[in-house]
């Protein structure tokens, strides 16, 4: 468990620092791109899907474990459903309105950015409250509950 936290802690470091470096925690380049100004995080995010792409198929296909839990890399592949849809929409308004995702609105308090706070304290409370809506949900299964899904390798 120790070994966890801690490389989640360096993992964190590194995002952050790469957050920080590369301008993704700016408002400025954030709303550059939600206006359609500026490609740059379109570039950058194109870049990053197709290195974890191709990473993770060359994991999978030499049938790699993960270090810390030595479960097998993989993923379930399922077809999109209305809270996939839902989600979306909602993490796309809450991006626009407040000029950050969840990663950098940690970035951004790290930085000292104040008004990141009220940003941060709407993130809490919408997992609080999602949390809460899940809880009094009727039982949909597993596959459903947020829980990861175990990996399957072919």
């Amino acid at each position: 468990m120790r070994a966890r936290r801690l490389a989640g802690l360096f993992v964190g470091v590194v995002f952050g620092v790469t957050l920080s470096w590369t301008g993704m925690s700016s408002p400025e380049v954030l709303r550059e791109a939600l206006l359609l100004d500026n490609a740059y995080l379109y570039l950058f995010f194109a870049s990053a899907v197709a290195t974890s792409t191709l990473g993770l198929w060359l994991l999978r296909r030499a049938r790699a474990r993960a270090l810390l839990t030595g479960e097998r890399v993989g993923w379930v592949r399922e077809a999109p459903r209305r809270n996939h849809v839902v989600g979306s929409v909602l993490f796309g308004v809450g991006w626009a309105v407040a000029d950050a995702c969840p990663g950098p609105i940690a970035t951004q308090v790290g930085q000292g950015v104040l008004w990141s706070l009220f940003t941060i304290a709407g993130v809490v409370a919408g997992i609080a409250l999602a949390q809460r809506s899940s809880d009094t949900a009727p039982a949909r299964g597993r596959e459903h509950s947020g829980e990861a899904l175990p990996a399957t390798g072919s």
